[in-house]
């Protein structure tokens, strides 16, 4: 957490490889909500389906999906939890999207300052859906936060935001972009030199009630049926 002799602060961009290395996760910010999707590594043949969750509920209308180190992702989302939960309790209400991103981009900035911590080597993508309307923010290692209309994270974030350029994203819903997610993450996924996957989908929109949760079973079939076509299509070409 010293500077280097031209400006350059080493254990961030290390951190920041950490998430480059990691599993792909990608946010959508629809006209009426915000989508969310991430990879996730088969480890084991024994592993139950969907545990080591990478989406995590924050508060009701809130949530995060991480890249990096679960462990350090594991922290920033109980941070962004205890915080949710000090903000209801002085307001009276839910916090909003841009003030719950500013409060774990400071955490994680936090930790870019001391010489006995090391900075958080996860990434998060935070949806959000409130009375100012959806919203999608991004929170890098070293404390910098963005707002967002699609964005990615990970080992294939530049394939991923080259595709997300080309979607129509006044016009898109919520549906449409799971669906999407689901399509960009399967075909930058190489089944040839990577560990088989498994897709973990969310949104917190009208359809969900402002809620965020997992996507419901039927559009999780059906994203990932047409993810699988796309691949396909895809290796034929």
């Amino acid at each position: 957490t010293t500077y280097s002799p031209d400006g350059r602060i080493f254990q961030v961009e290390y951190a920041s490889k950490a998430v480059d290395n990691s599993s792909t996760a990608i946010g959508i910010r629809c006209k009426d909500g915000v989508a969310m999707a991430v990879e996730k590594p088969k480890l084991s043949k024994m592993l139950v389906e969907g545990s080591n969750r990478r989406v995590m509920t924050v508060d009701r209308h809130s949530g995060m999906c991480v890249s990096g180190l679960m462990a350090d992702a594991r922290q920033i989302v109980n941070h962004a939890r205890d915080e949710a939960s000090r903000y209801l309790d002085f307001n009276g209400g839910p916090i909003p999207g841009n003030v719950l991103c500013d409060r774990v981009a400071g955490l994680m900035h936090t930790y870019t300052l001391y010489w006995y911590v090391r900075p958080f080597g996860a990434s998060v993508l935070l949806a959000s859906y409130s009375d100012d309307g959806p919203e999608l923010c991004a929170v890098d290692p070293s404390g910098i936060s963005y707002r967002y209309f699609a964005t990615a994270i990970g080992k294939a974030k530049n394939g991923a935001k080259s595709a997300l350029e080309k979607l129509d994203l006044s016009t898109l819903t919520c549906k449409e972009a799971v669906i999407e997610c689901a399509k960009i993450l399967m075909t930058q996924h190489d089944p040839a030199k990577d560990k088989p996957i498994e897709l973990e989908l969310s949104w917190v929109c009208d359809a969900s009630k402002r809620m965020h949760q997992l996507v419901p079973a039927e559009l999780q079939a059906e994203a990932e049926a047409a993810a699988k076509a796309a691949r396909e299509a895809m290796d034929d070409e």
